[in-house]
C-alpha cells in the first residue's frame, strides 16, 4: 500500500516539474524610481526547458489599482509580433531586445509621467509552461522653480524669516540654507522640519549678503538665490507727519476749489436772472408846450363858466401877460428888451395861478 502510494506521488512531482520548467529570473530589483520626462526600464527575464514547446506569448499589464477592475494590457509579443494597447502608454514602451526569444522579456517606458506611477506585471508563457511576477514603479518629479524671499522687514533690530519655496517637485522636498558671501555663517535662526523657513532674530547689518536655498528629493534638486541687506530702521514719525500735513493741504485746497466753483456758479446765476427780468420802462416826461396848453386848457373850462358881471373884480391889466414859453413867440413879435422869462411849471410851483385871457372884440367886451 505505501508503495502504492509513493508511486503516485513520483508521477505527480514529473508532472508538476515538466509544467513548470519556465523559469523567471528574479530581478535585482522589485520597485523601480524614475524621474519625469526620463526613462525606465522593468525587467523581465526568463529561461526555457526542453519541455517548453508551445508559442511563446509575453504580456505585460497594468494592474488596476481597484480589485473590482480589471488589469490593462500595456504591451504584448505573440510569434514574432508586438502589439501595444491604445492607453495611456500608447507609443511610449517598448521591449527592450530586439528578440524576445533570446530570453529577455523587458520593457522600456520612455518619457515618463507622474501618472505612469503604479504597479506592472509581467506574464511570460510557452506551453505548458507559464509564470508571472509583479513589480512596483514611482515616478518623481525633480524640484523646479524654486524661489527665494524675505517675509518681514530688513531693518536692524527687526525679526523677520528667510523662505524657500518650490512649485514643482514630488514630496517629500527638503531644504538647505548657506550664505555664499559676506560672513560665511548663517546668522542664528530656528529652522522649521523642512528647513524652509530661517527664522532670524534681532537683525543686524552684518546678516547682510547673499544666501542660498536648495530643494532636493529623490531624484533631483533645485536651488534660488537671495540678496538680503539690512538697513537702520526707517522714521516712521517724519513719514506720519509728512502724511498729515499733506493731508491738510490737500483738503485745503479742495475746499477752496471747491469754494471758487461754487462762488462762480452763484454769480453765473443771477447774471442769468438779471438777464431775464422783465423791466417797466419809465414814461418819458411831458413837452413844456404840451404841459402850458394843459394849463391853459384846464383854465379856460373854469373861466368860460364866468359872466361879464362876473369879471369886474379883473382888470384888464392882469390878462395882459400870459405865461407862454419863449419858443411859442413868433420872433417878429419878441421885444428888444424883455423880462425874465420862468416856465409854465416853475410859476406854479411860485404859487401863480394860471389863467386863459378870454377873447374880446374891439370894444373890449368878452366875446
Amino acid at each position: 500500500m505505501a508503495l502504492r502510494y509513493l508511486t503516485v506521488l513520483l508521477i505527480v512531482l514529473c508532472c508538476w516539474a515538466s509544467l513548470n520548467a519556465l523559469v523567471l529570473v528574479t530581478p535585482s530589483k522589485t520597485t523601480y524610481e524614475g524621474v519625469q520626462g526620463g526613462k525606465t526600464t522593468l525587467e523581465c527575464k526568463y529561461t526555457l526547458a526542453p519541455e517548453d514547446i508551445g508559442t511563446l506569448d509575453i504580456e505585460w499589464f497594468l494592474v488596476a489599482a481597484d480589485s473590482q477592475q480589471a488589469d490593462q494590457m500595456i504591451i504584448n509579443y505573440n510569434t514574432g509580433v508586438v502589439y501595444q494597447d491604445s492607453g495611456p502608454l500608447k507609443d511610449r514602451v517598448h521591449f527592450t531586445s530586439s528578440d524576445p526569444l533570446n530570453g529577455d522579456g523587458s520593457i522600456d517606458i520612455i518619457n515618463l509621467r507622474e501618472s505612469d506611477t503604479g504597479a506592472y506585471q509581467c506574464k511570460v508563457k510557452k506551453l505548458p509552461g507559464s509564470q508571472n511576477m509583479k513589480m512596483r514603479l514611482n515616478v518623481y518629479i525633480k524640484p523646479a522653480k524654486t524661489r527665494c524671499f524675505v517675509d518681514g522687514k530688513q531693518e536692524i533690530g527687526s525679526d523677520f524669516a528667510l523662505k524657500c519655496d518650490t512649485k514643482e517637485g514630488s514630496a517629500p522636498v527638503t531644504y538647505s540654507w548657506e550664505k555664499i558671501s559676506g560672513l560665511e555663517k548663517l546668522p542664528p535662526s530656528t529652522p522649521d522640519a523642512s528647513g524652509a523657513v530661517l527664522s532670524v532674530k534681532n537683525a543686524s547689518q552684518a546678516f547682510s549678503g547673499t544666501y542660498r536655498c536648495t530643494s532636493r528629493n529623490k531624484v533631483g534638486t533645485d536651488e534660488c538665490l537671495l540678496i538680503l541687506n539690512v538697513i537702520p530702521p526707517t522714521n516712521t514719525a517724519g513719514i506720519i507727519a509728512g502724511a498729515i500735513i499733506g493731508t491738510l493741504l490737500f483738503l485745503i485746497i479742495l475746499g477752496i476749489l471747491i469754494f471758487c466753483c461754487c462762488r462762480k456758479q452763484k454769480e453765473k446765476k443771477y447774471e442769468k436772472e438779471i438777464q431775464h427780468e422783465i423791466r417797466e420802462d419809465v414814461a418819458p416826461p411831458k413837452s413844456r408846450i404840451s404841459t402850458a396848453r394843459s394849463y391853459i386848457g384846464s383854465n379856460h373850462s373854469s373861466l368860460g363858466s364866468l359872466s361879464p358881471s362876473n369879471m369886474d373884480g379883473y382888470s384888464k391889466a392882469r390878462y395882459n401877460h400870459v405865461p407862454i414859453e419863449e419858443h411859442e413867440r413868433p420872433a417878429s413879435q419878441n421885444p428888444s428888451f424883455s423880462a425874465p422869462k420862468v416856465a409854465g411849471p416853475n410859476l406854479s410851483r411860485m404859487g401863480a395861478i394860471p389863467v386863459m385871457i378870454p377873447a374880446q372884440n374891439k370894444d373890449g367886451s368878452i366875446v
